[in-house]
């Protein structure tokens, strides 16, 4: 375990900001919500009907909003408990609570300086510097009187972050399903896709990768593989792979029976996590005759919350360590100016 000594004098914090992608909630959420999602995109309206139905599949209704209740209940509760006790507030990318609405909400309460814990551990455009981009937006919109709002850093490589895998990892896989032939285990850890020019202006697959090697390390995994999902975009434009549908198949061609699914790039569930795993994934194992878990996600694991109150807290009262785990530094308190560009707006 490692850390990194920062300087800085402490701001004063009234407010807790918790920032999401958001989700639909019903069957009539959905196209606006995905309208929302590709406004001044150039996708097809096929695709989004296509990727409307994956929804439909599930009555219109995403899990992430209520595991984003139930985090910001036990993120409460915690707070209150061991401090710093400030209220919590929560805004969305893409559908509501909106990120303006709810800054709007702040203003009329007098917050003035928030901080922004942002649902996502590792950096990269869409999961970094769009969210902080998305903040500004809606803070200049709601005019003079909008508080500021200091995002926290990216936790990737956060000792709780990486227990609480460790224990969902572990918890998947002694539901496998003991063999005579004690065949071989692998897991495969699952992130988001993203186009390879995004891929190259961050360090996303760094991270992922760093995460992966620490527990596999903690859970004493020896055979595993980063793997990527949800790919979307025009099929000539290169996203990151390998597919996890892929790697499965993979898999079986060399012999294994058994895979644990790891979902380390997401915190909470969502409709991809549940279409795109549970489903596509486990179709395929199934019909491989493969046996597969997939492990949660940290959701409201008491080790993660933990740590997420601790993130406040050493912002909040201006710690002079920033904890890790492994030899690579904290991500910083505040993101440079170059942190995780667009690679579209060049």
């Amino acid at each position: 375990m490692s850390s990194e000594s920062e300087s800085m004098t402490p701001p004063e914090y009234d407010a807790i900001l918790l920032v999401s992608f958001g989700g639909p909630e019903s069957n009539e959420d959905v196209i606006p919500f995905l309208e929302n999602i590709l406004r001044d995109k150039p996708v097809p309206r096929e695709r989004l009907l296509e990727v409307a139905e994956h929804y439909y599949h599930f009555e219109g209704k995403s899990p992430i909003n209520d595991q984003n209740r139930e985090l910001i209940a036990a993120l409460q509760k915690e707070l209150s408990s061991r401090g710093p006790d400030l209220p919590i507030y929560w805004g969305n990318r893409n559908w509501h609570p909106l990120l303006l609405d709810t800054l709007q909400n702040m203003s009329h309460d007098g917050i003035k300086h928030a901080i922004a814990f942002v649902t996502s551990a590792f950096s990269s455009y869409s999961g970094c510097r769009q969210y902080r981009e998305n903040i500004e937006n809606a803070r200049e919109q709601v005019g003079r009187t909008a508080p500021v709002v200091d995002k926290i850093r990216s936790f990737y490589n956060h000792p709780g972050f990486i227990k609480a895998v460790i224990e969902r990892v572990l918890d998947a896989i002694s539901k496998l399903q003991p063999d005579d032939g004690n065949k071989p285990l692998k897991v495969l850890y699952t992130a988001h896709s993203i186009p390879m020019v995004m891929a190259q202006t961050s360090n996303y697959t760094k991270q992922l990768q760093k995460a992966c090697e620490l527990v596999s390390l903690g859970a004493g995994i020896q055979d595993w593989e980063l793997v990527y999902q949800s790919r979307s975009g025009f099929p000539a434009q290169p996203w990151l792979e390998p597919d996890i549908c892929n790697s499965i198949r993979q898999f079986h061609s060399e012999g294994g029976i058994k895979v644990c699914v790891v979902p380390i790039g997401f915190l909470s569930d969502h409709v991809e996590i549940l279409y795109d795993l549970d489903m596509e994934a486990s179709e395929v194992a199934q019909d491989l005759g493969m046996q597969m878990v997939r492990a949660s996600t940290v959701g409201t694991h008491p080790e993660f919350v933990l740590a997420v109150r601790d993130l406040i807290a050493e912002r909040v009262h201006s710690y002079e360590t920033r904890v890790v785990v492994g030899k690579l530094p904290p991500c910083p308190d505040v993101c440079p100016v170059d942190c995780c560009p667009s690679p579209f707006k060049r």
